[in-house]
């Protein structure tokens, strides 16, 4: 069975070797694509319909029903932002359907602090080059990102 994973974010996506850490561009935490936000605020919604095994401002994870976590970052080393740059919409352990908002990134917070907003995506535990047709250029959120074998 294919698995589609949606852009969360509009942006422009890139390879994960495009992503200014080690864990991303090298996939340690498995493969997908990245997605470099236009200025602003975004939304980042689910990539794919499950439950939200982890919710933080930075970063989420979306179990979907093959029992495969999809990992959205919001930005890189922002861990430490909290709420300086995001807003939280749900709870962790909230079932959601794909497209559904999760959490707002303030990308010009994120950049006036010197940080990378570069927001990976990313099947956990998948290998490298675990996933295929992944996006390039400019997407939309719900655009296709990137699929795999379930």
């Amino acid at each position: 069975m294919t698995v589609q994973v949606a852009a969360p974010l509009a942006g422009r996506a890139v390879p994960l070797a495009d992503v200014p850490d080690a864990v991303f561009a090298e996939q340690m935490l498995g493969s997908g694509v990245a997605i470099e936000p236009a200025a602003g605020s975004v939304t980042a919604v689910a990539p794919v319909a499950g439950n939200l095994a982890k919710v933080h401002p930075h970063a989420y994870v979306v179990i979907e029903p093959s029992g495969a976590g999809v990992l959205v970052h919001l930005g890189i080393d922002t861990v430490g932002l909290g709420d300086a740059a995001f807003t939280v919409h749900v709870s962790e352990g909230d079932d959601v359907a794909a497209g559904a908002p999760v959490v707002t990134m303030d990308v010009d917070a994120v950049r006036a602090r010197g940080l990378s907003a570069i927001c990976p995506v990313v099947l956990m535990e998948s290998g490298p080059d675990g996933t295929r047709d992944h996006a390039s250029g400019d997407v939309r959120p719900g655009d296709p990102l990137f699929s795999w074998e379930a």
